[in-house]
């Protein structure tokens, strides 16, 4: 079981090397293709890429439901008021929930006996040469990967919930 101290380092030493040109689809589900390569501790000039994929499924809206009266007990008429404009506008507090799926029945390893940059290289050369909009290459630590992925996958959030938001809204299904 990774300690807090493992989980800071494995979060302080995940790379994305090359992200994919695609972020989380607004309406589907998005199926991301990674490579995630580390050093083996014990080894010299040995590196760990693993492969597999991880799906993001559509995002979905949230949004509190205010079907009663609020009681402000000991509060001013103001209050009342604050309560009644939550009520009208409670559609414009949605959030946005995403979902990942993680099989690890997908992911395949190999043992490289070459040095990281070496590797990362021939990662990186892969990915311009064939052109897959989906793949990730993601360098982190060999104990905590799970960690390093997981990772990538909040960024993954971050860089598309933008683009999410304004496609609800531009569908008028967010105010």
């Amino acid at each position: 079981m990774p300690t807090e101290y493992d989980i800071q380092y494995a979060l302080e030493n995940t790379h994305v090397l090359h992200e994919p040109d695609r972020r989380i689809n607004t309406f589907g589900s998005t199926k991301f293709e990674f490579q995630l390569v580390s050093e083996l501790m014990d080894t010299v000039d040995a590196v760990r890429v693993r492969e597999g994929s991880i799906e993001a499924e559509k995002p979905l809206i949230l949004r509190p439901e205010i079907n009663s009266d609020f009681d402000f007990e000991g509060f001013g008429p103001e209050v009342a008021a604050f309560g009644e404009f939550l009520k009208e506008n409670v559609h414009k507090l949605a959030v946005l929930k995403y979902g990942f799926k993680f099989r690890k029945t997908d992911i395949q390893e190999q043992i490289v006996h070459e040095s990281m940059d070496e590797v990362c290289g021939k990662l990186r050369a892969q990915v311009r040469a064939d052109g897959n909009p989906m793949r990730a290459i993601i360098q982190g630590v060999d104990d905590t990967w799970e960690v390093c992925l997981l990772k990538f996958t909040v960024e993954m959030i971050e860089k598309s919930h933008n683009i999410n938001l304004f496609d609800f809204k531009r569908r008028g299904l967010l105010g």
